[in-house]
């Protein structure tokens, strides 16, 4: 039977129908949903790992004890787990084992755009691109098979568009499956498992051998397929960029590489020699294109088809017309006007716990090293208070440099509660060992907010169904690291956040650490308030309260007579009663509306 499933959903079935028995993931926008479907099945262990080089890291062990493992993360994700995954090659597998690296062309939730096939080619791994759902369900159980047949990990690297696109998949209903019993005793291979440098030299000869044995075997590999058409224009093509040329060149001749590496370079050769005109149409780097140029093969490539963001129809239809290629006509009328959405600055949720902390930096004017997660909102208006960005747990070390170099401003490090635990300890660390008087806000929302809500050690909620997690109290965690000068606050209490912070700014003894304490309200079981109201007779339009950031605060129609400044008003339906803009409003205008 067919259903409509996600790419993300086709994953996690086509892994549970491979038999994968461990699967690892740190949540993270594209494929964040691909371990919350495989949590749902039965008969295999599914967790949140605290970060992505530890979800890689219990995977290979998992594949090392005999079963087949998964590693689930988005193409950033990689760049943490990126040296255990490097070792892993040398290594070898028992288990199979495959690494979902979700890349997101177009950023669309992500600070880069990176091409992780790069990663492929530099570790000596295989890469395979889906291009549509049931390539996503149909290519993960292909890689479980490829990892065991070359004892090697594969990497499967969906795209944005295809983990979120839905389409039809071919499915079977997954039936209730027990977990395995215990396994035959771990296989020692100390030679291949342990990389000491006298092993990883003779390990070394292995890997190219491997490669060898793949790039033969990428000339007669199912995922590569050659489709014939009008031999005037040649596509090489995959992935998601396959779906917007198939329909601009439809006619034409395609060699669709569904694994993207190692490369068929025969296969190509054979192509490329019986069609007149060669296009190269990837996404982001000219990753095919410069091994088939350096295969002495000229093409139509990058000169022509954008090397960053995502691919459109639109955009490789202009492309190739750029280039004076024939292009099919569009298959929707012309007269067909695009939709134009109006702008939507993104914002805090109402009743949002980071909100406090923000109006509170930016009254004192201090410097905010940021992190990723939904707090990064704070660099925009009506904050305007993060002034740095790097990665995931890098707020804290980028404080400690800023402070290290001299610069003596006033600053705090702001960081979420997931990603603390994701690599902000070692940068925590970091400060104590050096006893470098930085200072910290810790968001604690307690969930992974910006994709969606899931658990994480200060949460204490697994990753599966009716599953007991053990839950880690960040206070006693900075404590225990040394961190002497410590202040947990409540996220509502604007007095109370804005004071901690001034101490702890002002603390120079060593780290100083702010836990700002409030529980995120798109989470299960969070209650709403009463709601607040403005007295529009008090009211003179200060604006105060429109700093909060806060989407329920809207300008009203009725200007203050003296001021001409728009008075406040708030909508009832977003408001969650959280009462920090009563708290800022200087005239008591803001007041709660009484229970029933």
């Amino acid at each position: 039977m067919k259903r409509l499933l996600s790419g993300n959903e086709a994953i996690a079935l086509g892994a549970w129908e491979a038999g994968v028995r461990y699967a690892a993931a740190y949540p993270g926008t594209p494929s964040t949903e691909i371990l919350e479907n495989l949590s749902t099945y039965s008969g295999l262990t599914a967790e949140w790992a605290s970060n992505e080089k530890i979800a890689l890291d219990t995977a290979i062990g998992a594949s090392f004890a005999g079963v087949r493992a998964m590693a689930v993360m988005k193409h950033v994700g990689v760049n943490v787990a990126a040296d255990s995954l490097m070792s892993v090659s040398y290594t070898g597998i028992h288990g199979g084992l495959v690494l979902v690296s979700a890349d997101d062309p177009g950023t669309w939730s992500s600070q880069n755009e990176q091409d992780n096939r790069q990663y492929a080619r530099f570790g000596k791994f295989p890469c395979l691109d889906p291009s549509d759902s049931q390539e996503a369900k149909d290519f993960t159980e292909f890689a479980f098979e490829l990892s065991e047949k070359f004892c090697t990990i594969v990497m499967l690297r969906p795209t944005t568009r295809v983990s979120h696109s839905k389409s039809a998949v071919e499915v079977r209903v997954p039936e209730p499956r027990e977990l395995p019993g215990p396994l035959p005793e771990f296989e020692r291979r100390p030679e291949s498992y342990v990389v000491i440098p006298a092993h990883a030299r003779k390990l070394h000869p292995a890997v190219e051998e491997r490669m060898r044995k793949l790039e033969a075997y990428a000339e007669t590999c199912p995922l590569n397929r050659i489709q014939w058409g009008d031999t005037r224009i040649g596509v090489i093509t995959g992935g998601a960029a396959f779906q917007h040329a198939v329909e601009v060149f439809a006619g034409y001749s395609f060699l669709k590489l569904g694994m993207s590496y190692p490369i068929p370079k025969q296969l190509i050769r054979d192509f490329c020699a019986q069609v007149e005109t060669v296009v190269v149409a990837e996404e982001l780097d000219p990753f095919w294109e410069e091994q088939i140029r350096a295969m002495g093969i000229e093409v139509i490539g990058k000169e022509f088809f954008p090397m960053t963001g995502e691919f459109t129809l639109e955009r490789v239809r202009s492309a190739a017309l750029e280039a004076g290629l024939p292009v099919a006509k569009p298959s929707q009328p012309a007269q067909v006007k695009p939709i134009k959405a109006p702008p939507r600055i993104p914002a805090l949720c109402p009743g949002c716990p980071h909100r406090a902390m923000f109006y509170s930096a930016k009254k004192q004017k201090l410097l905010v090293p940021g992190d990723i997660g939904c707090y990064t909102i704070g660099v925009l208006p009506p904050f305007n208070a993060i002034d740095t960005c790097i990665s995931m747990g890098a707020s804290i070390g980028v404080a400690h440099g800023i402070r290290q170099a001299g610069n003596e401003q006033k600053s705090i490090a702001v960081i979420g509660d997931s990603t603390f635990f994701h690599t902000g300890l070692p940068a925590l660390a970091n400060s104590v060992y050096n006893r470098v008087a930085t200072t910290t806000a810790i968001l604690d929302n307690h969930t992974t907010g910006m994709t969606g809500g899931q658990g994480n050690p200060g949460s204490g909620i697994a990753a599966q169904p009716g599953k007991e997690a053990q839950q880690i109290e960040i206070e006693a965690v900075v404590k225990g690291m040394g961190v002497k000068a410590v202040w947990k606050v409540d996220a509502m209490n604007v007095q109370e956040v804005d004071g901690a912070i001034r101490e702890a700014v002002a603390y120079q003894e060593g780290p100083a650490v702010v836990i700002v304490d409030g529980e995120c309200v798109m989470n299960e079981g969070w209650q709403r308030s009463t709601a607040v109201m403005v007295d529009l007779d008090t009211c003179n339009g200060c604006t105060l309260c429109f700093r909060v950031g806060c989407p329920a605060i809207l300008k009203s129609t009725e200007l203050d007579k003296k001021t001409q400044r728009p008075k406040a008003e708030i909508d009832p339906l977003l408001c969650t009663g959280c009462e920090v803009c009563l708290q800022v409003c200087p005239l008591d205008a803001i007041f709660a509306l009484v229970k029933e």
